[in-house]
């Protein structure tokens, strides 16, 4: 049976809210036309537009999958999940396709092995951001891939041997029976870390040759980043807390949006610039109408509590803390305890991506040192003891 709707009640809802000419998207449309000329900022997962205003033409600036050097640190950085998975399967199934996965990730690693070396990172892969590092850099690449190698090796030879507490003594975090010069938590850091300064640093970098008035700009992150369940919030969206700090603190908290549902305009190829331009006016009224939405509520209830965002930035951890809310504050470049409860929180906090565990104290690192890379201290890899190439 058919639910029965009031034509002229439902029309007073289309009044309001659901038209095109409806009061809202007047009022959308108003509040758009008062911020016409302020610059509007709106990050895909792929890219940052800057709609200057005035009529200007968009800037695009490309941060993460089509940028160079991303892809092969995430297949280093995401081993240690790998293998943990491997591991899971075999628990769930013990005569189950874990065998034939821990055999292609030995597969795939050896050959990773035989591509890496330090004229690949320095003259192919050339990201600015490592320059000086491409030795250390493939220094560890290639020992992720051994010391992976030999763990699955052993699992496969005796099954008995991949549990829990061996992922985490002889491969995670030691101490071990078996040369493990540097844990593997180490390398995925330093591997988080070297993608979220490298974006970083790029970032800021493009935004101070703008000169951006922040203290009147708008700023959107508009669509998914990463998995569906991810970036959802300010404190769990990296390019957020990117853009934020490169601001030096001037963007006003209420200027930031994040709009998971929104469309997104496509990734540049450097020929779609009008395309990107098209997106212009949509972005502007959903930015402006919720803002001013947000502005009756003092008009509307002055005699009652206002809404404040709850402060955020983190809290410094010790040992024996049993559980956290939040990331925690990274207190220096050798707070293990705080870096490694990060990479247990992004895993098992569903908003957040793998690879934002550390991109928030890399690009505030960047900024203590004027957007320096070489001056920065990158956890895991600076210092660490990973054994010379063959």
């Amino acid at each position: 049976m058919p639910v029965f709707e009031s034509p002229e009640l439902v029309e007073l809802f289309r009044t309001y809210t659901a038209s095109p000419d409806s009061l809202a998207a007047h009022f959308n449309a108003a509040s758009a036309g008062d911020s016409a000329d302020d610059p509007l900022i709106v990050a895909s997962g792929t890219d940052i537009a800057l709609y200057p205003g005035q009529g200007q033409a968009p800037i695009v600036e490309g941060i993460r999958t089509g940028t160079r050097g991303f892809k092969e640190l995430a297949g280093l950085s995401h081993l240690g999940p790998a293998v943990a998975s491997i591991m899971h399967m075999a628990e769930l199934d013990p005569d189950g396709h874990w065998r034939a996965d821990a055999d292609l990730l030995i597969a795939a690693c050896q050959v990773a092995r035989q591509a890496n070396s330090i004229e690949l990172w320095r003259d192919q892969i050339a990201v600015p951001a490592y320059r000086g590092r491409e030795e250390q850099i493939a220094r560890l690449a290639d020992y992720s891939c051994r010391v992976t190698e030999r763990y699955l090796e052993s699992a496969l030879d005796d099954p008995e041997y991949l549990v829990p507490e061996t992922l985490r003594s002889d491969y995670l975090e030691g101490p071990s029976g078996l040369p493990l010069p540097v844990p593997f938590n180490r390398v995925m850091i330093a591997t988080f870390f070297l993608a979220g300064m490298d974006i970083a640093h790029r970032i800021i970098s493009w935004f101070d040759s703008l000169d951006l008035p922040w203290e009147r700009t708008m700023v959107m992150m508009a669509g998914r980043a990463g998995k569906p369940t991810g970036a959802v919030t300010r404190e769990t969206h990296s390019i957020a807390g990117i853009i934020d700090v490169a601001s030096r603190g001037r963007l006003l908290e209420k200027n930031l949006l994040i709009a998971p549902h929104v469309a997104v305009f496509p990734s540049s190829d450097g020929t779609n610039l009008a395309e990107i331009a098209g997106f212009e006016l949509q972005y502007r009224e959903l930015w402006s109408g919720l803002t001013a939405m947000a502005e009756l509520g003092p008009k509307m209830f002055a005699d009652y509590p206002e809404f404040r965002p709850r402060p955020h930035g983190g809290v410094a951890i010790e040992p024996g803390l049993k559980s956290v809310s939040e990331m925690p504050k990274i207190t220096a470049a050798d707070d293990w305890f705080a870096l490694t409860t990060r990479m247990r929180v992004v895993l098992e906090d569903p908003r957040q991506l793998l690879s934002s565990a550390v991109t928030d104290y890399a690009s505030q690192q960047l900024i203590s040192y004027d957007n320096d890379p070489t001056a920065v201290t990158v956890p895991g890899l600076d210092g660490e003891p990973y054994p010379a190439l063959d």
